[in-house]
This record gives structure tokens, sequence and C-alpha cells, in this order.
């Protein structure tokens, strides 16, 4: 998996944060050229990050897939790792949900522990 970033981390951005939607309003969110989100966005389908969807095959609206959120929540190990495909699939693929939601309420200081004491 070779991501061009920070483009492509622009797109599953907007992605969650918007919800699903088509290259323009991509290009919109990320500041970057239709033609740029046009080319990357069928690359982020092939990978598994984000699904092209709609009742009609050419909509050209997209969505992120749970391992784009995965994606998201590993950015900052891109780098840093030799097999970044094998780090957000990793062992425990089927808590990648629940994983970038206890990081969400880690960061925001909450703690389960706290409240059943």
């Amino acid at each position: 998996m070779k991501l061009r970033q920070p483009t492509d981390f622009l797109i599953l951005e907007a992605l969650e944060e918007k919800g699903r939607n088509v290259a323009t309003n991509l290009a919109e969110h990320t500041g970057k050229s239709r033609k740029n989100i046009n080319t990357r966005l069928p690359v982020l389908e092939d990978y598994g990050l984000v699904e092209k969807i709609g009742p009609a095959e050419r909509s050209g609206l997209y969505e992120i897939t749970s391992l784009g959120k995965a994606a998201l929540v590993y950015r900052d190990q891109y780098d840093e790792v030799d097999d970044f495909e094998a780090l957000i699939e990793g062992p425990n693929a089927g808590d990648l949900e629940n994983a970038g939601e206890a990081q969400a309420s880690f960061a925001r200081g909450e703690n389960d522990d706290e409240a059943d004491e």
C-alpha cells in the first residue's frame, strides 16, 4: 500500500468528517485539485480504504471504509513501519471500529474505569 501524503489522508479525513461525497466536494474540502482527487479515489478504493457507492455504477459517490478509518487512526505510524497495510489490518482487524472510538474517548479524557468506582 503506497499512499500519497498528505492528499490521501486528507481525502480520508474529509470522508470521515463530512460523510460520503463526490470528487468535486472532496477537492473543495481538501484544497486539492479535482483531477488529483479523481486520480486518487480509485487507488484508495483498490486498497479498500474507500468504497464507491450509489445506485448508479458511475455515480462517483464514495465513502470511507473501516479500513480507511483504521488508516487514519494509525496515520502517524505510516512513515515508521515497513508494512502499513499489515499494521492497519493487524491481528485485531475486527476491532478497528472500537479502536477508533476508544482512542477518541481516551483523547477526550473519558475513562470507563472511573464510572465503576
